[in-house]
């Protein structure tokens, strides 16, 4: 069960939500306006947040944009009768997890919120370290963004496609081979890689890591393993 935030000014939309998420066995709170529900964000714990553009008193993107600042982290789906391509793309370089335009199927967001919480849970299964690792690194599972900290990452498709594919087997070897396969068909483009590229990706790689608490080590013969470094001090 998660604990979900609704923040919707529309009183028949969010009593509808509220019930369907409630009925899918998760804790819901809900907010009528933005600084409710910032207000409610810096005093309860949520596991996700959906969250209108169109709030009085402070509107969505004021309310993600002080969210990203301290929780960069929290999964957040926007749900907006803004239906726009700059709309769309505004909220997702806002922060955004996810985005949906009303009107809507509420199974679909009932769908879209499930793959978002199983999304930031996803690491977590797979090695004990992560936590320490998750709280500066965030990773878009689905489109090439990631952070350190609160800092977006300046990641192309291929440096997305290794991290991603390191970070979901952290603390595990990933071999030459498997990252090759994951790059097969990076924007469409399949032409074959000269035999040093993969290192210069994994250098350049490393680089933008920076202070993250991560390294990537090679592993003489089998392939790249990222781990967690101790912290400093």
């Amino acid at each position: 069960m998660a604990h979900l935030l609704i923040a919707e000014d529309d009183e028949l939309l969010r009593d509808g939500l509220r019930t369907i998420f409630t009925q899918a066995g998760h804790e819901v709170s809900t907010c009528v306006d933005g600084a409710l529900a910032w207000a409610a964000i810096q005093t309860e714990a949520f596991d996700a947040v959906v969250l209108d553009l169109g709030l009085p008193h402070l509107d969505g993107f004021q309310v993600l944009a002080r969210l990203r600042q301290r929780w960069p982290t929290l999964p957040v789906l926007i749900l907006t009768a803004r239906d726009g391509v700059e709309d769309r793309v505004a909220g997702l370089n806002a922060g955004a997890d996810d985005y949906l335009t009303k009107p809507f199927n509420l199974d679909e967001l009932l769908a879209r919120v499930q793959a978002m919480l199983r999304r930031a849970n996803l690491p977590a299964h797979a090695n004990p370290s992560l936590p320490v690792a998750q709280s500066a690194l965030r990773i878009d599972t689905d489109m090439p963004r990631a952070w350190i900290g609160q800092t977006a990452i300046d990641l192309t498709q291929r440096e997305w496609e290794l991290l991603r594919l390191l970070w979901t087997h952290l603390g595990q070897v990933v071999s030459r081979e498997a990252v090759l396969a994951a790059w097969q068909t990076p924007d469409g483009d399949n032409a074959p890689l000269a035999s040093n590229a993969l290192e210069v990706y994994v250098h350049r790689l490393r680089r933008k890591l920076g202070d993250a608490p991560l390294n990537i080590r090679n592993v003489r013969g089998l392939g790249y393993l990222l781990e967690t470094m101790p912290p400093h001090g």
